[in-house]
């Protein structure tokens, strides 16, 4: 006899307990005598005269399901927990009842650390190296490492060049389905993130929060070279320059470079006469805001002269 029939012989051999219901959900639980919930076990196949082995169909007495083929059965009856809201099935009763708090929306595992809730204590063990700080999920192929295992496995789409997810509007494709989301948001025009303190709306969360710094006036990203904080990572990044000496940022008009690209940008506008920087009180425009807050010194001295 094949595998398959050895563990079918098994399974007739076996009669069934009694069975529960979990819920609403039409899930197979089994009882023992004191009525407390055990793990399945896999003698759900009572004496049913059409269970014989060589049968086409073969009847699950919990569910009273009929199956043509003998691996699809042994597969329901492997896993007999099966959600009614969605395909998924489980061996164990654990599994199913981890499973369901995903449709509930219920949330019981909450982070001591911030507000944050999750449906699953593994998720929030895994959301605990986010303030531990501590970056144990490492890439085989770069030298990145990561504070979560799902963030991890969305950086490896980067290095496969796989772009599965299409824009239906446009030509772009991306790696994440989270991207693609966002991207339609531009077409649709669609800013869901509000500010509480002014009347701007962005498209991306990730722009909201460092828009939110501007209020706040919180600088997190520090020098590791002097006292300097800064509220953007790409300015800290320009800011390093300093320190190197490097001069990355080359004008194209002339022969000129410069280690900062705010610098590169006031140095081009020189070439161009552009002056963006206007006084409010009088005519005057200016190629750099620093020229502006100087000239603006003189006409409040002249208003104390005044007074």
């Amino acid at each position: 006899a094949n595998r398959s029939e050895e563990h079918l012989r098994i399974l007739l051999e076996n009669p069934p307990i009694n069975v529960t219901q979990y819920g609403s959900s039409n899930v197979h639980l089994e009882e023992d005598k004191n009525g407390e919930n055990l793990n399945i076990i896999p003698a759900v196949v009572g004496p049913n005269p059409t269970s014989e082995i060589g049968d086409k169909q073969l009847i699950c007495n919990i569910c009273d399901g009929s199956f043509g083929e003998e691996d699809i059965f042994i597969h329901h009856v492997c896993k007999p927990f099966k959600c009614s809201l969605c395909k998924k099935s489980y061996v164990h009763k654990s599994g199913i009842t981890k499973h369901l708090y995903i449709h509930s929306n219920e949330k019981q595992f909450k982070c001591s650390v911030c507000d944050k809730s999750f449906t699953r204590k593994s998720v929030l063990t895994e959301h605990l190296y986010v303030h531990s700080n501590e970056k144990q999920f490492k890439c085989s192929v770069c030298d990145k490492s990561f504070t979560q295992k799902s963030v991890l496995s969305k950086h490896l789409y980067f290095h496969s060049n796989e772009k599965p997810f299409k824009c239906s509007v446009c030509s772009k494709s991306f790696a994440l389905k989270a991207n693609l989301k966002t991207h339609l948001r531009l077409h649709n025009n669609e800013k869901p993130f509000k500010c509480d303190f002014c009347n701007k709306s962005f498209s991306r969360k990730s722009n909201l929060n460092t828009h939110s710094r501007l209020h706040s006036n919180e600088k997190p990203f520090k020098c590791s070279l002097c006292d300097k904080s800064f509220a953007r990572k790409f300015i800290l990044s320009d800011h390093l320059y300093v320190h190197s000496n490097e001069k990355p940022f080359k004008c194209s008009l002339c022969n000129k470079s410069f280690n900062q690209k705010p610098n590169l940008n006031r140095h081009v506008r020189l070439h161009y006469n552009e002056k963006p920087f206007n006084c409010h009180v009088c005519n005057k425009s200016f190629a750099r805001k620093s020229d502006l807050a100087k000239h603006l010194l003189i006409h409040r001295k002249q208003m104390n002269t005044n007074m």
